[in-house]
């Protein structure tokens, strides 16, 4: 059998695209103990692509933030098929707001392929409610954990990414633009995307080694369709991990640190 670190990234799309590969509704009832979900962005209505409330794991209250991804047409219909409109956007923030008010961490699960850019989208302010996201979740003063469980594409996913440690599943993607919309731009032909995943360096390794992501969560063979469970204790143990660290440190400090995260980014010595 084929490592899965020895997947292509185009392979590894393949199995996020999998009908059965596990979701945010499967993860939260493995992860979480009494989660509670919240509705609605206090401005224009409630957005089912992103799911938010109040939870615990381990004793630990925190705030949950993510990104629905539906398996079927009626659940990807009600999700908008994973793309989040402002409202959605503004949702999270509202939540994460109340959990910087009453000191909990804030845990966020990523998988979109973007925001979407619809008209009315567009009209009800997407650019700026993304741009809102990255500005407070940067100065929010609490712990903030990030997990990307599948696809991660353009400001969508880094609206929900601005965070102290970022998780991504092993079979998972994580880039500034869809490999689908890298081709239309770069080759004008959308039907591109394979050969786009292949020089992207959107890969989980990627990730770690350009310093985006701070860990690669394992999966079993295959993909972690074939042990939900197995999947979910990584996942539980990653973030128990991250939120004893981050919680044992000061609020300045923790922001410091979250600062200096995003700056390193990118950098490059030109020999």
């Amino acid at each position: 059998m084929t490592s899965i670190n020895s997947l292509t990234p185009w392979e590894r799309m393949e199995i996020i695209r999998h009908k059965q590969r596990p979701t945010i509704n499967d993860y939260i009832p493995l992860i979480f103990d009494e989660f509670i979900e919240m509705h609605g962005d206090r401005l224009f209505g409630d957005d089912r692509a992103v799911k938010g409330g109040i939870a615990s794991i381990n004793g630990i209250p925190v705030t949950v933030i993510a990104e629905v991804k539906g398996r079927d047409i009626n659940e990807n219909k009600e999700t908008n098929f994973s793309m989040p409109h402002p409202e959605g956007y503004r949702k999270a923030l509202r939540l994460a707001k109340q959990a910087e008010k009453f000191g909990r961490p804030v845990i966020c699960f990523i998988d979109t392929p973007g925001a979407f850019c619809g008209v009315d989208a567009e009209k009800r302010g997407q650019g700026e409610a993304i741009a809102r996201n990255l500005l407070e979740f940067m100065r929010l003063k609490t712990p903030v954990i990030s997990v990307v469980l599948g696809e991660g594409g353009s400001g969508g996913a880094l609206a929900l990414g601005v965070c102290d440690v970022l998780g991504v599943l092993e079979n998972s993607l994580y880039s500034v633009i869809s490999p689908r919309g890298f081709a239309s731009i770069l080759w004008k032909d959308a039907s591109k995307e394979k050969d786009a995943c292949g020089i992207m360096k959107i890969a989980a390794e990627n990730m770690l080694e350009l310093g985006v992501a701070e860990k690669v969560i394992d999966e079993p063979p295959g993909g972690a369709h074939n042990n939900v469970e197995h999947t979910a204790e990584n996942i539980a143990e990653f973030l128990l991990k991250s939120l004893n660290k981050k919680m044992q440190i000061s609020i300045d400090v923790l922001l410091k640190e979250r600062y200096t995260k995003f700056r390193k980014i990118g950098e490059f010595i030109e020999e």
